[in-house]
Formats: C-alpha cells, structure tokens, sequence
C-alpha cells in the first residue's frame, strides 16, 4: 500500500463532470461492497469462523466509506459562494479522511473477537470447503475492485477513489491471510484462525495510517509542486528578472499559487501587469491543475538587472 502521488493523477477536463464520474464510480463499488460485506457476514455468522468474520467486518466498514466519500464529493461539487470563495474542493479530501475513522472501529471490532476465542470465550467451529469459495470469490471481486477504482481514480485525479482502491488492495491480503489461516484450521490448527484475524487488524491499521498521513498533507497544505517547476516557467517569460516567494496548497487536481515576480522598476504600471498575467497563463496552461494563481509584481532586489 503506498501513499497518495499527487504526480500520478491528472487533472480532468470538466470540474462538474469530474464530481459526477467520481460520484458514479463509488456507487458502484458500494454495490460491490455491499454484496461482499454481506456473503462474509452471513458465513462468518453461521460457522463461527472468526476469520471470515472479522474479514466481513472490514468490507462493511468499505462499504461505509463508500457513502461517507459519496456524501463528501457531492458536498466538493458546489460552487464556491460567499462563505467558500476557494470552493469546497476539500470536502473530499475531509471525507477521505474520515475513512480512518470507520478503519479505527472496524479494528477494535476485530480484536475483540479475536482475544475471545483466544481466551476460550468462543469455541471454534468447523471449516468447510464453502469457506474457501467464500474468501476467493471476494478476492476476484477485490482485484476488479482495485483494477476499476485506480483507473478512476488517476483519470479523475480523486484521492478519495485512489484511497479507497488502496484500502480495497489491503482488503486482498488481509483475504489471502484468512485464507491461508483456513487451510491451516481445516488441518487441524484451529488457533490459526484467530490468529488470522489478529493479523487483519494490522492490515486494517496500517491502511487507516497510510490514507490519514496523505490526507493529512492536503489538509495542512502542503506543497503541491516544485518550487523549482514553477520557476523554470516563470523564467521563460521575457521581461521577468526573477520570482520568489512561491508556494502552493490544494490538491492534485485544484491547486492554488500566488508567488512574486520580479520586473524592471522602470517598467509601467500596465505593461507590468499585463506581463503578471503573461506569467499566470504559462503557469496555469503547463500545470492545468491550477485552479487559481495570484501574481504579485515588484521591483527586483539591488544588484538583480535586466
């Protein structure tokens, strides 16, 4: 599971069109979810594989941040108004973030069942060849999940898909660890299985870490990019001595930028501003993920001349 690249994900044409798409995609993978949510919980219930269980859990805790990431996105969709003249872009980002949450509790869910039937509070229960389709039938549909999600999200530039698909590659090796702790019950180590669910507990907690860390940049407004990019660009305007003070927040697709340019002090008034805006159209037409870019002019410091 890695972080989420803002370098990877393209900007999308159409703001409108691009809430709706993502919208469209996490409604259907919340169909999925559901079905697989549903399939471990009914199984894991009815033979006491606490594995299985603990593993239905986790995709119903998917399924909850499905909503909470379609709640989110059409909440960023809104134009900005009086209250959000930056636009309520970070809704998204908010509601991926809040997919820890859910992560959190589904984790405690899970170790607690786990201590009970290592304590001898649960006894354990038999494991059939139903078990095994259970588990690699999720698995097939877990894999078109994060097949599907990824490609959505990097055409979409949406880090609420992209921490979705990589909370759904967890999901995998958390199923391929149930299943192999099903191999080992079923031949006679019946404490395998809750070790296994111990193990999904880890799985599911270092997901909730990885997606709050990249989530966390956006919100505390981190660099979205290079300094040293954007200088080459505003460089290749003629006319510019220089530029300073850049920085940038947002994220991978709304990025917003102000910096300084430096221009000669004997230049007017209006031909300094319109070369500020010469500056702003290169900026804005190599990085088309920037929403919104403020250019301050200035005389250069002494010693810088044309």
């Amino acid at each position: 599971m890695s972080e989420l690249p803002a370098s990877s994900l393209q900007p999308p044409a159409s703001s409108q069109a691009r809430y709706s798409a993502v919208s469209r995609v996490l409604v259907q993978v919340l169909a999925l979810n559901l079905g697989i949510a549903l399939a471990k919980l009914v199984f894991g219930y009815s033979t006491g594989a606490i594995s299985i269980l603990s593993d239905g859990f986790h995709s119903l805790t998917d399924a909850a941040s499905n909503i909470v990431g379609f709640v989110g996105v059409r909440a960023a969709g809104r134009p900005p108004d009086e209250d959000h003249p930056y636009g309520h872009r970070k809704y998204e980002t908010v509601a991926a973030a809040a997919v820890t949450i859910f992560l959190v509790i589904v984790m405690f869910e899970v170790l607690r069942n786990a201590f009970n039937h290592l304590s001898g509070r649960s006894e354990p229960h038999e494991i059939s060849i139903a078990s095994f389709v259970v588990m690699l039938v999720t698995v097939v549909v877990n894999l078109f999940v994060i097949w599907y999600e990824s490609r959505a999200a990097e055409r979409l530039a949406s880090e609420v898909l992209l921490a979705d698909a990589m909370q759904t590659r967890g999901d995998v090796w958390t199923s391929v660890t149930v299943i192999a702790a099903l191999v080992g019950a079923r031949s006679g180590l019946p404490i395998l299985d809750p070790l296994a669910a111990l193990v999904v507990a880890v799985f599911i907690g270092y997901a909730g870490f990885q997606i709050a860390r990249a989530t966390t940049a956006i919100l505390s407004d981190r660099i979205m990019i290079a300094d040293a990019d954007l200088q080459r660009v505003v460089m290749g305007v003629t006319g510019v001595l220089g530029c300073h003070r850049i920085r940038t927040r947002g994220s991978a697709d709304h990025v917003f930028l102000d910096l300084h340019v430096w221009l000669p002090p004997d230049m007017r008034l209006t031909d300094a501003h319109d070369l500020s805006h010469v500056v702003k159209d290169r900026l804005m037409a190599r990085y088309p993920q920037i929403a919104d870019a403020i250019i301050h002019i200035e005389p250069p410091p002494s010693g810088i001349h044309n």
